[in-house]
């Protein structure tokens, strides 16, 4: 049984920064593609970023680029993502997943998430 739990959302101001983390049990993180995908009320769940399985790179959506930042720690067998500039416009839960294949944005990739960590931006 593949269990994914996220950690180190929050409030936090204007500008600010968070690192959320995902940690695993019943999977080992390095052969998965692992993503990051956020849900704000009224929207649909969107693509943050990702760690491809087929080429091993890291993807981001256009709305975050330059702000945030993947990574992956196989010792721990957790993934990160370090979030800086934060503006309201971020507020949403973040999701971790993990699964195979291509297009590592996409949500239907994935076969296992988290219950997500609230993100909140707001002064």
């Amino acid at each position: 049984q593949v269990q994914l739990v996220e950690s180190g959302g929050g409030l936090v101001q204007p500008g600010g920064s968070l690192r959320l983390s995902c940690t695993a049990s019943g999977a080992t993180l390095a052969i998965y593609g692992v993503g990051w995908f956020r849900q704000a009320p009224g929207k649909e769940r969107e693509g943050v970023s990702c760690i491809s399985t087929s080429d091993g790179r890291t993807y981001y959506g256009d709305s975050v680029k330059g702000r945030f930042t993947i990574s992956r720690d196989n010792a721990k067998n957790t993934v990160y993502l370090q979030m800086n500039g934060l503006n309201p416009e971020d507020t949403a839960v973040y999701f971790c997943a993990v699964g195979f294949g291509s297009r590592c944005l996409r949500v239907g990739m994935y076969a296992y998430w988290g219950q997500g960590t609230q993100v909140t931006v707001s002064s």
